[in-house]
């Protein structure tokens, strides 16, 4: 879909509320016809339209009500489809086209009886004909009509309640924790995109496999010099046949795109411009409570997570005597290694500004992890029963996304890197895996395998991500910053270089950038601490997860990190103001340094309010308007430092600028200027 149009699209909506009406009669109608549901994305639209009802910009019971009764009038013309054609409608376009998903429908529409047609409005695989084979069973009017109606208005209300209450709570979450919400989106986002096609694609071959062997054993007949090489890998008269040739045909699609890609970044010896575009947008994401989430998850590629469950299922292979399989694991294993290794080294990619060292093209971690989890899906869904084969491959796709998509998010690959590793990855499993599958034929009780290799995975992440996570910030921080000043010059003219306010989407979110501090933290951090304030540290998860406690005290509740570009907080202090209220100031490190390598911190005042948005679900504490009472009150309680204060020439608001190193604080002579 083209985002543009998806834009205009809710443009509209907002700016016209009740004409809006018939465009949600329209979604609703689509969706709910076999055709026009495939074309038009009745989700993601439905989504954005509660998400105006959330924000205020449209009546919520007004477009339940468009939604309920565009579905209803969708569904009704499928049930007069189904009453006019009765049993021919599987003669029909596009019915017989789609033949599983009428008899699946059919089966819920028999089990369940009239409850069927509620039930099935939320299964989307066949959501559009149950009604008609509701018609095509000569299931009565007055029976279908008051439950069709009920499923559409019980469907319209559920489909839009997610993006009503994301509306609803966005701009209390999005003052202080947007960036989060995005990273996390965005993260259940290329997870669905995972499930999504590992599934259907299996599906997809699970469906056409006989017809795909069919047609390659033709054309092995008619091209008896190459097609004794297929004949090598397929045998109607083996069961293994079918699989063996999805392998190959996975493997003859994904090396091309791996060479492709490969050729292209060796030719360019330098990154793609989607790498840089796509690490751009995850460095502007960076935030603190998404950081060691982050940092968590990208460390279960690490040896310390893949090693011990690589070894334990190696050793059970050996005591049940699977010689063959064992040693197909250790060339899978060893040879991935190798050669990874050997790429790295003989392309020359230069890394990730915020990768200080490491390897680059492809990514190795990346790479093991898909070939472990991969390889090992082969071993054991050959063992598994119809349709449950899926879920090793599922796992895999879950696990190297959630490992890529992390490691893009702190800068240690490009996307090429990591693209090129999954690739890299599933060739060379394809490649054990037919080898695999050709020679062995014997089968094996693999719960017990699959067992020790999962579970011991799992604890040998939870062990180890919780240790990997300061180092690994450490090592993929942000590059110093590119802007160099003189102590002296920043101290006359050199501060309003400095930006003015936050770069943000949002106005709301713009704070001022209205202090600016030269020196060592650890003498005004000293000082306001002894006039009343308190050092908070940085929020975590269990202090987040601690907003849902509405018998916490306000006091007691933890004020929600807030960066500046992609860096932290490097200090943040709060006391009471009053009314239930709180000052704060927020402290960064600021997008420059001076020659002398003197620490130059760059920050902003607020007066704070406790919130509790939808109904008290959370609380959280909001900025709010104070007429620089919260700036007043550090100003005064910091005169004892040589300072300055002049308004910013790019916005005229006032900038407090003082010094905390020890040669300004012996010659100052405690005037305020």
């Amino acid at each position: 879909m083209d985002s543009g149009w998806f834009d205009a699209t809710l443009a509209w909506i907002s700016a016209h509320p009740v004409a809006a009406g018939g465009l949600i009669f329209l979604i609703a109608f689509c969706d709910a016809i076999v055709v026009l549901g495939i074309v038009v994305p009745a989700l993601p639209l439905l989504f954005a339209i509660g998400a105006l009802i959330g924000l205020g910009h449209i009546d919520g019971p007004y477009a339940i009500t468009c939604a309920a009764l565009g579905a209803f009038a969708g569904d009704g013309i499928g049930y007069w489809v189904g009453r006019r054609w009765g049993s021919r409608l599987r003669e029909h376009w596009p019915f017989r086209r789609y033949p599983q998903l009428l008899d699946r429908g059919e089966q819920v529409f028999r089990r369940h009886g009239i409850k069927g047609i509620v039930i099935a409005r939320f299964v989307g695989a066949i959501r559009a004909f149950v009604p008609a084979i509701a018609g095509m069973l000569g299931m009565r009017p007055r029976r279908y009509l008051p439950m069709s109606l009920l499923a559409c208005v019980l469907w319209a209300g559920l489909f839009l309640a997610p993006g009503w209450i994301f509306g609803a709570s966005y701009d209390a979450v999005a003052a202080v924790a947007d960036r989060l919400v995005l990273v996390l989106g965005g993260l259940l986002l290329v997870l669905a995109l995972a499930w999504a096609g590992v599934l259907y694609t299996y599906r997809w071959f699970d469906r056409h496999a006989n017809a795909l062997l069919a047609r390659l054993l033709r054309w092995t007949r008619l091209h008896p010099r190459l097609g004794r090489y297929a004949a090598a890998l397929v045998d109607p008269r083996r069961p293994e046949s079918s699989s063996l040739m999805i392998l190959a045909a996975c493997l003859l699609a994904i090396g091309w795109a791996w060479f492709a890609l490969l050729g292209t970044v060796w030719m360019r010896g330098e990154p793609l411009a989607l790498d840089l575009s796509v690490f751009q947008a995850m460095y502007t994401l960076r935030n603190p409570l998404a950081d060691r989430l982050m940092a968590g998850l990208a460390s279960i590629g690490n040896w310390e997570v893949l090693l011990p469950a690589a070894s334990l299922a190696l050793l059970w292979l050996l005591w049940r005597r699977r010689w063959i399989a064992a040693a197909h694991w250790v060339a899978a294993l060893a040879f991935g290694l190798v050669l990874t290794t050997g790429l790295s080294q003989l392309i020359d990619m230069p890394l990730p500004p915020t990768a200080h060292s490491g390897f680059g093209f492809p990514s190795v971690s990346v790479t093991m992890t898909t070939i472990t989890f991969g390889f090992f899906a082969v071993l054991i869904a050959r063992e598994l029963p119809g349709r449950s084969r899926v879920w090793p491959y599922l796992v895999a796709g879950i696990v190297g996304v959630l490992l890529g998509f992390a490691r893009l998010y702190l800068g240690a690959h490009w996307l090429s890197d990591v693209v090129g590793g999954m690739l890299l990855g599933i060739v060379w499993l394809l490649v054990l895996g037919l080898a695999y599958r050709r020679h062995v034929a014997r089968s094996f009780w693999m719960r017990p395998l699959a067992a020790i290799f999962y579970l011991s995975f799992a604890v040998a992440a939870l062990w180890h991500a919780p240790r990997a996570v300061d180092p690994l910030l450490e090592r993929f921080h942000a590059p110093e910053p590119s802007m160099v000043l003189e102590r002296d010059a920043w101290w006359e003219s050199g501060w309003s270089q400095l930006p003015a306010q936050r770069r943000e989407r949002d106005a709301s979110r713009r704070w001022a950038l209205e202090i600016q501090v030269a020196g060592p933290l650890e003498p005004l951090q000293g000082h306001l601490q002894s006039l009343g304030w308190r050092v908070q540290p940085q929020a975590d998860w269990i202090a987040t997860l601690g907003l849902l406690d509405d018998d916490a005290a306000p006091a007691d509740q933890a004020v929600l990190p807030a960066t500046l570009g992609s860096e932290a907080e490097r200090l943040l202090l709060r006391r009471p103001a009053g009314d239930g209220r709180i000052q704060a100031l927020r402290l960064w490190r600021a997008p420059a340094r001076l020659a002398d390598g003197t620490p130059l911190w760059i920050g902003t005042t607020q007066t704070l309010s406790f919130e509790r948005p939808l109904g008290g679900l959370f609380g959280i504490w909001l900025p709010v308007l104070d007429d620089d009472a919260a700036h007043a009150a550090v100003h005064r309680a910091l005169t004892g430092f040589p300072m300055r204060q002049a308004p910013h020439p790019a916005t005229g608001a006032p900038v407090l600028r003082l010094r905390t190193d020890r040669d300004a604080l012996a010659g100052h002579d405690s005037r305020p200027r």
